[in-house]
């Protein structure tokens, strides 16, 4: 493992991280979200999930706030009583799962149909470039709608579950164009060269060739525009949830608790709002900009 990581750090795409302070800084923020969220259970000081240790008396208290014999609360408390740092802490872990899980399936399907797309190249490259087209003209909110509105009618005693499959699949149902045609683009270049074409006279199966070849040459773009659509799902998932159509109001994701705290924006409770908020963009900025640098790493132009 130290083996690794050091051959790592003295590589280019090491040494471009190591001389980049942005990304350091961006790579450090997004460590201690992703570690939060995953330990999430010893970190944070209370859980949100806990209705039974919920106390209405404490609901909307104000950051800091503290009185003898009660509890007290860094970043204050919602409308149910929740700890703000705590559904912070268990929200971040919903929405990068959710976020995660979309950008996996998307690269899956994307990186798929691209290679496919690029290597056979006909009738089948045609149609997938259609249907890519006819996607491209839905964006995720209407694409979550429908799954909502079918799903709700199809199942109407599974809401919690239904909304976790509804944020997954309609960001996932419009993330995947991207990558079929950022890898059907590189495929078209890759399988016209040298070692595509030996392998072909020496008798090389095309899927062995697709899987084998090819497949580990068009993944660079890949992994940039990966990082970079984690960002985009997170800010989707948000959105969505924020709209009502994502998760329910009983999971604390950073999109339900910016929709809670609207409600009591112009009350004075401005922190349920905020800090979720700020959180979000925290999240979102760290991720866009490591994005930004590994595109530039893997870029030999400004090598």
């Amino acid at each position: 493992m130290k083996n690794t990581l050091a051959r790592w750090l003295d590589s280019d795409v090491g040494h471009s991280f190591r001389t980049s302070p942005v990304a350091m800084v961006a790579a450090a923020i997004a460590f201690v979200c992703l570690f939060c969220a995953l330990f999430a259970g010893w970190v944070a000081p209370h859980n949100p999930f806990d209705l039974a240790s919920l106390e209405l008396g404490d609901a909307r208290l104000p950051p800091a706030w503290e009185e003898e014999g009660r509890a007290r609360y860094l970043l204050g408390t919602d409308d149910q009583g929740r700890d703000i740092l705590s559904a912070l802490i268990y929200g971040a872990r919903i929405s990068l799962a959710v976020g995660l899980v979309s950008v996996v399936l998307s690269v899956m399907i994307g990186v798929g149909l691209g290679l496919l797309a690029g290597f056979v190249g006909g009738a089948i490259d045609t149609f997938l470039m259609r249907l890519c087209d006819v996607m491209l003209s839905f964006p995720a909110i209407l694409v979550a709608l429908l799954i909502a509105g079918v799903g709700r009618a199809l199942f109407p005693n599974a809401h919690d579950t239904l909304a976790f499959g509804v944020l997954i699949v309609s960001i996932t149902l419009t993330g995947w164009v991207q990558y079929a045609r950022t890898v059907r683009g590189s495929t078209l270049v890759e399988r016209n060269k040298e070692y595509v074409q030996a392998a072909r006279v020496t008798g090389v199966a095309p899927s062995r060739i697709m899987l084998r070849h090819v497949l580990p040459n068009v993944m660079g773009p890949v992994l940039v525009l990966a990082t970079i659509h984690v960002a985009t799902a997170i800010i989707t998932e948000a959105t969505l949830s924020f709209l009502g159509v994502g998760v329910p109001p009983t999971s604390p994701s950073l999109g339900t608790l910016i929709r809670v705290g609207n409600d009591y924006l112009f009350s004075g409770e401005w922190w349920i709002t905020v800090f979720p908020g700020a959180m979000l963009v925290l999240i979102a900025l760290s991720v866009n900009l490591l994005g930004d640098w590994l595109r530039d790493a893997l870029n030999p132009r400004l090598r």
